[in-house]
């Protein structure tokens, strides 16, 4: 459980503290109701499921982020008997309760100025207990002092040792698409 320990004690300082900020970098943005909402489309069956849970934070002036969900927090399967298969057997929300991606943003984006920005952000997703660096193309809209971000992704459930059983092969794709949609919110100085 070391690895759950750390991801606790990092999101502790970076939500609840200013810590976090490098040099008071800055300008520092988070939330903690983002949307993650993810789709199986296999051949038998579809599944979607979705969670408003979603937190984060961006300090701005050095372009890192970090994004956490407990996976739990998933709500909208087919059944109650297919959200816990979730749970339990495939994802094992109990040993690995959080999705998380932490790194940094690619592009230099002026976050002073409104606009939309097409971005790549690169760092670490991790699932089921298992991080793979990744690099997720985004949209970012910055309004005044919110910022919105968008992004559509796809988990290949072999990248996090998630394994599906033959019995229901024709009911898991495997590779799951992912939509996050966040608005974040500038916090005071």
């Amino acid at each position: 459980m070391p690895i759950r320990i750390s991801t606790v004690f990092f999101l502790t300082l970076l939500f609840f503290s200013g810590a976090w900020r490098r040099n008071d970098s800055g300008p520092y943005y988070r939330t903690s109701t983002g949307k993650v909402r993810f789709v199986s489309d296999a051949p038998l069956e579809r599944i979607e499921a979705s969670s408003e849970r979603l937190r984060g934070a961006l300090d701005a002036g050095a372009g890192n982020f970090a994004w956490t969900v407990a996976i739990r927090s998933f709500k909208g399967f087919n059944s109650d008997l297919q959200l816990a298969h979730f749970n339990e057997n495939y994802l094992e929300s109990v040993q690995f309760p959080d999705a998380t991606f932490e790194g940094r943003i690619i592009e230099a984006i002026d976050y002073g100025k409104d606009g939309a920005y097409s971005v790549r952000a690169k760092g670490k997703f991790s699932a089921h207990g298992r991080s793979r660096e990744r690099i997720i193309p985004g949209r970012l809209v910055i309004k005044g002092n919110r910022i919105t971000i968008s992004a559509q992704f796809s988990v290949p459930l072999q990248d996090h040792d998630i394994s599906i059983p033959k019995i229901v092969h024709q009911k898991i794709a495997e590779e799951i698409q992912v939509d996050v949609l966040a608005e974040l919110l500038k916090q005071p100085s």
